[in-house]
């Protein structure tokens, strides 16, 4: 059996048509909103909270029943409907586009599948069970939720800036990998967690005497 293949997706500016306006709809809808991704919806009937999102123009919105050329120039669709028949005619007319389809709760309808996940600033943590258990997937999810705090958030934050530093201060490449990977560990993780407000100038002063060590900037020279 093919497993499937894991990756993150760049939506920018990408159309994405999700049919359904219910509940679970609602929930897909917002999460692909950070995306920066043109979302279609279409039903017939929607929640306040789609309405909202329809008014404030940041979906488009079309109050009929599905049609199949709704899905057309559309980088992936989803069926969030309660109805198998129209579910079906969705996954079809996707099939026949080449599309990414994903009918929601419906595996066999689905040529890729949405795992459960949660973000800590630049940080994404997701969990898949390939469809086989989407309960689990979300216990696992929350299990870890606990373990990552808001503290990796700020981390990455500032690792992101300290790399930028590096690579224009630090030549040699090794002692680039080996300070990068010291900003990670545990020590770090817990000042961020503890202190906050004085973390990113801690991490900059270790930084800036690790560099003062191995002899100024362009230190690879």
């Amino acid at each position: 059996m093919a497993h499937s293949y894991p990756m993150m997706v760049d939506l920018q500016e990408k159309n994405v048509l999700v049919v359904g306006g219910g509940k679970v709809a609602e929930r897909k809808i917002r999460s692909l909103l950070p995306t920066g991704a043109n979302i279609m919806v279409v039903s017939p009937t929607i929640t306040d909270e789609i309405r909202r999102l329809a008014k404030q123009k940041r979906i488009q919105l079309q109050l009929r029943e599905y049609q199949s050329p709704d899905g057309n120039d559309c980088f992936f669709v989803i069926a969030a409907t309660n109805q198998a028949l129209v579910n079906l005619q969705i996954y079809e007319d996707a099939q026949k586009r080449n599309q990414w389809i994903n009918v929601v709760d419906q595996p066999s309808l689905c040529n890729f599948t949405v795992p459960s996940v949660f973000k800590r600033g630049k940080l994404t943590i997701s969990v898949s069970t390939e469809g086989a258990s989407p309960s689990l997937s979300k216990q696992i999810r929350h299990d870890l939720e606990s373990q990552f705090g808001d503290e990796y958030a700020l981390l990455l934050e500032i690792t992101q800036e300290i790399r930028s530093k590096l690579q224009w201060e630090i030549d040699d490449s090794q002692t680039r990998y080996r300070l990068m990977k010291e900003l990670v560990n545990d020590r770090w993780i817990e000042v961020c967690r503890l202190r906050p407000q004085s973390a990113r100038s801690e991490m900059l002063d270790w930084i800036d005497t690790q560099i003062h060590m191995k002899g100024g900037a362009k230190c690879g020279n």
